[in-house]
């Protein structure tokens, strides 16, 4: 089976809610179905498809994943939309499910590059990293000191 799958921005999903829950055919009769994303960086992508345990390919104009009896092409389209092919093994639900592991996993990296980020930073401005807790449900607390970098 064949299913493909428009990735809507969230910032261009509230425009296009209606959307987002629909499902269509194309002219080759694959099911095409809308889910809302936050994915936009290829590299976090890549990465996110390697924590759900894909095997990532990157050429210049496709990022593929395969899981087991599972390919997916991510391309992007003219106004840099992800949409993501998926053959094999899969029907529309597992699809969708699929992306939704892919989008937590992406929401992942978006927050450990952040957090690289500040703590790179901190020292510059004047901020010393006191510690940094880790909760179960993924979320991340630091403690900052002002003032206390010499």
């Amino acid at each position: 089976m064949s299913v493909s799958i428009v990735l809507v921005p969230i910032a261009i999903a509230a425009v296009s809610a209606w959307q987002a829950s629909r499902s269509d055919t194309d002219d080759h009769g694959r099911t095409v179905c809308q889910v809302n994303t936050r994915m936009r960086d290829e590299s976090l992508l890549a990465a996110a498809l390697a924590d759900t345990q894909a095997v990532v390919n990157r050429s210049a104009s496709i990022l593929r994943a395969d899981w087991a009896g599972v390919r997916a092409d991510f391309t992007r389209d003219d106004a840099g939309v992800w949409q993501a092919h998926f053959t094999g093994d899969i029907d529309e639900e597992r699809a969708v499910g699929i992306i939704n592991a892919i989008d937590k996993a992406y929401g992942l990296q978006v927050q450990q590059a952040v957090l690289q980020r500040l703590k790179q930073r901190a020292p510059g401005a004047g901020l010393l990293l006191v510690s940094e807790r880790t909760e179960a449900d993924d979320s991340t607390t630091l403690v900052l000191e002002v003032g206390a970098v010499t």
